[in-house]
């Protein structure tokens, strides 16, 4: 094996435990924020904070798009929320006149432990914060 090629391989195995330990790091944290939306659920329900119907917004900011989902908004933008059933969704669709009419219903996604990751500074919140905003921890 010439040196470019055992250089290339350290490479190939080197990215490969990196990509696992990313793995393994974002699991993690999605076990944490699980935790996190479960305590909530049970804050919410005891102290009587009822869903509200959740809605959408297309790409642009148009909408609102109905989604059949009840929930609780967790970003000031209602962008986010946390649906009675437990699940996070990211509140923005595809949109369009099937949507008007049909509604829109975004899929749930794995919730991150911070809202807003990579934004505009500002825009960033924990989701332990996001949650004690709408249901405060007693």
């Amino acid at each position: 094996m010439s040196a470019e090629g055992g250089w290339a391989e350290q490479r190939r195995e080197a990215a490969l435990v990196h990509e696992q330990r990313l793995r393994e790091k974002q699991a993690g944290e999605t076990a944490r924020a699980r935790v996190l939306v479960e305590d909530f659920l049970v804050r919410a329900r005891a102290q009587g904070v009822e869903p509200e119907p959740l809605l959408a917004r297309d790409y642009s900011g148009g909408g609102p798009y109905r989604t059949g989902l009840r929930g609780w908004y967790v970003r000031a933008n209602r962008s986010a929320a946390i649906g009675e059933d437990g699940e996070f969704y990211v509140l923005t669709v595809a949109g369009g006149l099937v949507a008007r009419l049909r509604g829109s219903r975004p899929e749930p996604s794995d919730p991150p432990i911070t809202l807003g990751k990579g934004g505009r500074d500002g825009e960033s919140i924990d989701l332990r914060d996001a949650l004690a905003r709408v249901v405060p921890e007693s």
